[in-house]
């Protein structure tokens, strides 16, 4: 071959165009031979080069590195879950599946209102009748008592069905939604899902099944507004959960799916068809799962909800009744817990309890009825200006327990939200007086010249005489008496029947200031941080109607003491808080304590609440004891008085219904001044004589006083003097003397009475000198 040929053998790339090796024959036949093993080789590279991109692909995506790749995801996926469950703690409930709904209850138990924004009322599971817990799981989770508290299978069967078009749906067990409900929120998200699954876990590995359920059944919603399995009961059917039947818990449970929807009293056809459906499919799961009988289930018919109601509001007298009972409760608590008082605030509102008042539906009927017929009937805003100003509070107290069962605050809660009832701002007046016997008998008290007090210790009742102390030095203190009226020397008796400020001025300096005020306090008043002066005896410190409502009944309890409490029984959670008993220790001796009631029985019979209570004819011969009060400038009027089974304190108060500040209520309904022996006293037998019970009388242990025969029989002074004498006469010479006979000045007094007859009971400044005494200046001398 020539080299011509060789150079095409080539160019064609034949077997042929190899070059010939030298250990071939001959040069033609290695020619031959090398062109051939050439093509060959040129062949296998090229096979080869097409063989190693296909073995590449192979290699980065072979069955053994997708596997692997997958258990390596399914680890770092499985170690990222461990890391979650390891930092991921169960949370604290959040606040709001919390808050529940305060009820309040009338004192026989039924509901007088709902208090706050979450109606959601959480009860024990163990008041949920068991077939009526097991519809809710029939509705939500058939495994409930078997599972781990997550399906997963659930839950990629809901992936699924959401990624498909089908809905959302979640796949969630009773614990995943209790765990959302109670400790998370709604938010769809993925990391809001991952907390709900390691938290759903954790839960059902340390919390019992039974808890989880109570959980759920408590924080989930059924519509209208209602909160828990016992809001709803009450929304839906009227009763508690406990007296929910099969057919009515499995309604409630089918409501769960959709609340606004299968509500049947706004629900569609549609929605009435989907929740009768829903209705029977709980039902017939329970048959499946064992937990209800085919033939009763069988015989089962739908149980229509009842109608929407709304929610009992704060109207009249509730919310004072509401806000009185909280404060007492959260007391109890800053006592007892030791926490503060806004910790005790948080702790009541709304936060689940069930109280139950003391107030009697029938005498709360009646006290409300007695202040609208004896007082804002006669008012008459648009012709007086200050008929607008007049506020009325009350409370009446049984002494024997302490119960508050029956209290007036006000027109209407949600027009005048202080209550009249509770608030401290108006001096009690007069109806302080009898804490001044009080004290002086129990501390053996003695007048100036050393003779023991008692009701009939002779005192001088001359207005504005001056106050000495027990060196016989000048006090700088001399009252007035209504009117300013002299009554000369007077028995206490008749002082109290007549309220005449000079003897009870002189008398608490007698007794001294400092143990009037421990008696006071001992009684039930609040009296701070008041200073032991002398115009304190004439009321001007404040004082409320229940705190006198307690004064009055610890007399009428024989002196053992007697807190008002609102309260009869407070719930949270099925467990009771113990409030303390509302009598306590015997704070005075009996025999003071009868000895004031004696006394106080005059004031009735023979004294300023005369007219309005012992001339009533719906008396009926009962035994009284009480005593009016009027302050000075009549700004407040009171009569506080008692039975032997019930104590009711009353109080007018005027207050500006413009800036709310204390105005007088003289012209009041037309008249010239407001007495405690008038609207009060007017109303405080409207009420007690219309709710009184059997007719009983004092068991008084003493020897004094008006309930009593006298011991001590006054003579007459046959030397005409500047002090009048003591002659024992009537008030009214025309009328039947009291058991005990009053003492009437014999001589005229100084001023001639206005047109209506000197009582004395009115509360007027002291005069000290030329500068009047101030008794809240703290920095005041005297």
């Amino acid at each position: 071959m020539g080299r011509a040929e060789e150079r095409r053998a080539r160019q064609r790339g034949g077997r042929r165009a190899a070059p010939p090796t030298r250990s071939s024959g001959t040069p033609s036949e290695g020619l031959a031979t090398g062109g051939r093993a050439a093509a060959r080789k040129a062949a296998a590279r090229g096979k080869k080069g097409a063989k190693s991109g296909k073995s590449g692909i192979r290699r980065l995506f072979t069955w053994k590195k997708i596997l692997g790749t997958f258990f390596a995801f399914c680890l770092l996926g499985i170690g990222a879950f461990v890391v979650m469950y390891m930092m991921i703690d169960v949370p604290k409930g959040n606040a709001k599946a919390q808050e529940q709904s305060n009820i309040y209850k009338y004192s026989n138990g039924s509901v007088m209102a709902r208090e706050g924004d979450t109606n959601r009322e959480i009860v024990d599971l163990s008041e949920v009748p068991k077939p009526v817990q097991r519809t809710f799981v029939a509705a939500e989770n058939k495994t409930f008592y078997t599972d781990a508290g997550v399906d997963f299978k659930g839950i990629a069967r809901g992936l699924f069905n959401t990624l498909s078009g089908k809905g959302k749906q979640g796949g969630s067990t009773i614990t995943q939604q209790y765990v959302k409900n109670y400790y998370l929120d709604q938010d769809q998200t993925v990391t809001r899902k991952l907390k709900e699954l390691v938290i759903s876990l954790k839960v059902d590995r340390e919390t019992p099944k039974d808890k989880i359920l109570a959980g759920y059944i408590n924080t989930s919603y059924y519509g209208r507004g209602a909160y828990g399995i016992q809001a709803a009961a009450q929304d839906y059917y009227r009763v508690d959960a406990s007296k929910l039947s099969v057919e009515q818990g499995a309604y409630l449970a089918a409501l769960l799916q959709a609340p606004s929807q299968y509500d049947w009293a706004a629900a569609s056809d549609t929605g009435k068809k989907l929740v009768t459906a829903r209705w029977n499919y709980v039902l017939d799961n329970m048959v499946k799962q064992g937990w209800l009988d085919k033939t009763k289930r069988d015989k089962m018919t739908f149980p229509f909800p009842k109608e929407p109601k709304a929610a009992p509001g704060m109207e009249g007298q509730k919310g004072y009744f509401i806000k009185l009972a909280k404060q007492q409760l959260e007391k109890q608590l800053v006592a007892k817990e030791g926490i503060t008082q806004d910790e005790a605030e948080a702790r009541v509102e709304n936060s689940g309890w069930t109280i139950t008042l003391n107030i009697d539906k029938k005498k709360q009927a009646q006290l409300e009825k007695a202040v609208k017929t004896q007082l804002t009937s006669q008012l008459d805003p648009k012709k007086r200006k200050v008929d607008k100003n007049v506020q009325a509070g009350a409370a009446s107290v049984d002494p024997k327990t302490g119960k508050i069962v029956a209290l007036y605050g006000g027109s209407d809660y949600t027009k005048h939200y202080i209550s009249n009832a509770n608030r401290t701002d108006y001096q009690p007046a007069s109806t302080f007086k009898p804490v001044i016997l009080a004290a002086a008998l129990e501390n053996a008290s003695e007048t100036q010249d050393g003779k023991a007090i008692g009701a009939n210790t002779i005192y001088d009742g001359t207005s504005k005489r001056q106050v000495v102390d027990s060196n016989g030095n000048k006090v700088g203190f001399g009252p007035e008496n209504e009117d300013d009226a002299d009554y000369g020397k007077v028995t206490v008796q008749t002082a109290m029947n007549k309220s005449i400020n000079s003897v009870f001025a002189q008398m608490g300096v007698d007794v001294g200031m400092d143990k009037v005020l421990e008696t006071a306090t001992k009684l039930g008043m609040d009296t701070g941080k008041l200073r032991p002066l002398p115009a304190y005896t004439l009321g001007t410190m404040g004082a409320s109607p229940i705190q006198m409502a307690g004064v009055y009944a610890t007399l009428d309890n024989h002196g053992k003491q007697v807190t008002p409490t609102i309260i009869k029984t407070a719930e949270q959670g099925g467990t009771e808080f113990q409030m303390p008993d509302p009598i306590g220790e015997q704070v005075i001796s009996r025999k003071a304590a009868d000895t004031v009631t004696s006394v106080l029985t005059g004031v009735v019979d023979d004294g300023t609440a005369k007219k309005s209570v012992q001339q009533n004819p719906a008396r009926d011969g009962r035994k009284v004891a009480g005593k009016t009060g009027t302050s000075d400038d009549n700004k407040s009027a009171w009569f506080t008085g008692y039975t032997p089974d019930l104590v009711t304190s009353v109080g007018l108060f005027g207050e500006d219904y413009k800036t709310h500040g204390q105005s007088k209520l003289y012209n009041t309904a037309g008249l010239d001044r407001v007495n405690g022996g008038g609207f009060p006293a007017e109303i405080w037998a409207a009420y007690t004589f219309g709710v009184a019970g059997e007719n009983i009388k004092f068991d008084l242990d003493t020897d004094q006083g008006a309930a009593v025969q006298p011991t001590w029989t006054p003579t007459a002074s046959n030397t005409p003097s500047q002090t009048p004498s003591q002659t024992p006469t009537t008030e009214k010479p025309s009328e039947t003397p009291s058991e005990t006979p009053s003492q009437t000045p014999s001589q005229t007094p100084s001023q001639t009475p206005s047109q209506t007859p000197p009582t004395g009971e009115q509360s007027t400044p002291a005069e000290i000198t030329t500068t009047p005494v101030n008794p809240f200046d703290p920095n005041s001398d005297q």
